[in-house]
């Protein structure tokens, strides 16, 4: 009974105003955030954000990181998203970002989404064109940073797993 009576307690203190507040999805950088996560979880959903830089955005824009995604207001999101397009704005170290000394302007910037696949995929396309070794290696599906292929990396994308035959007696 005492339990049932507290739980109707902490139901009555909140105002009908909190209960609508809490929003189920929240859109920061063009990607749908779930509103019950905390927000330190929740911007690492977005492609091109890590720990690092949910952290680095929760301290600059003065947001606690526990507090849920659904409960910000307007002007904490447009924040969010303000520093998450423009992080050099907010004086982030460079060494931060993901893309440091861009190949085409030299500047250094951070990718989000969409942005950040189709760099990608131009540097991939840059690197078969001028030949390199790591566009050899990108090209014929073999690992690039020096890994060991004796065992690992049998795999053929069209046929499946390639193992070794034995001989028919």
């Amino acid at each position: 009974m005492a339990e049932e009576k507290s739980k109707e307690n902490r139901q009555e203190s909140k105002t009908p105003d909190q209960k609508q507040d809490i929003k189920y999805f929240v859109r920061i950088a063009n990607t749908d955030l779930v509103g019950s996560k905390s927000i330190y979880l929740a911007l690492r959903k977005i492609k091109g954000v890590n720990f690092m830089f949910a952290n680095a955005a929760c301290a600059i824009t003065g947001i606690p990181k526990d507090k849920k995604t659904g409960s910000l207001s307007e002007q904490e999101i447009k924040k969010l998203d303000e520093f998450l397009t423009n992080p050099l704005k907010f004086n982030l170290p460079s060494w931060l970002l993901n893309r440091q000394k861009d190949y085409d302007t030299g500047v250094d910037k951070h990718l989000l989404t969409s942005d950040l696949d189709f760099t990608k995929e131009f540097d991939i396309r840059r690197l078969k064109k001028i030949k390199s070794n790591r566009g050899f290696r990108h090209a014929w599906g073999l690992p690039l940073r020096g890994q060991k292929t004796k065992s690992n990396f049998r795999r053929n994308k069209r046929k499946g797993a390639l193992g070794v035959k034995r001989k028919k007696k």
